[in-house]
């Protein structure tokens, strides 16, 4: 039982470390430009760069968040300018009415501005009015919202997107490679003394 307390325990402080934007961590999302499928036309339209104006209110009747029609696939792409090292994203879900459309919804990082780039994650779960998401350092200039095979409308309050830009892009790559080895390593020995603090309580 002690052993699954430990691992559960180790669970908890990997996510919360991977997650959670580092102190200071700059928001590049800010700096760039926006664009999705369609704009749902109504008294108050969800233009794309709603989700990168730096308010998180999660009801859309008060202006700040996107909209697209009842596409097929529909999607939100954000072009960085730049190519990134990416930790984290967070994205503030709708929240006055159907939170539930984001499900399945796909992040996807890379190079190409068709949105064929890996999957950082797949939105499983929207109890929550803000998600969060690690993407582990992955290298893009584009990060876009795809809601794949699916027939819809994409609804996005806010991005906000964590990252480091990437200077020299093969000297990133090695230093990427280095951190999360160094990572993976001070986890094992976070683990370690975690599971010898527990099987040595009183």
């Amino acid at each position: 039982m002690t052993l699954r307390v430990a691992l559960l325990v180790f669970r908890f402080l990997i996510v919360a470390q991977c997650c959670t934007p580092e102190p200071g961590a700059v928001n590049v999302a800010r700096n760039g430009t926006a664009s999705q499928s369609s704009d749902y036309q109504h008294k108050v339209i969800g233009y794309a760069n709603k989700a990168i104006d730096g308010n998180t209110d999660g009801d859309f009747r008060k202006g700040f968040c996107t909209h697209t029609k009842d596409d097929y696939e529909p999607w939100w792409n954000l072009d960085l300018k730049k190519t990134y090292n990416i930790s984290s994203i967070v994205i503030t879900n709708r929240q006055d009415c159907c939170a539930q459309r984001f499900l399945g919804a796909e992040v996807r990082i890379g190079d190409s501005p068709h949105r064929k780039n890996p999957v950082c994650k797949t939105v499983t779960d929207v109890s929550k009015p803000r998600i969060s998401m690690c993407c582990s350092g992955m290298l893009g200039r584009y990060v876009s919202v795809v809601i794949p095979e699916h027939i819809g409308h994409l609804t996005l309050c806010e991005v906000e997107v964590y990252a480091k830009e990437v200077v020299m892009y093969a000297g990133n790559i090695a230093w990427a490679v280095i951190s999360a080895n160094v990572w993976r390593t001070s986890n094992v020995v976070i683990f370690l003394l975690l599971y010898y603090f527990i099987m040595n309580l009183p």
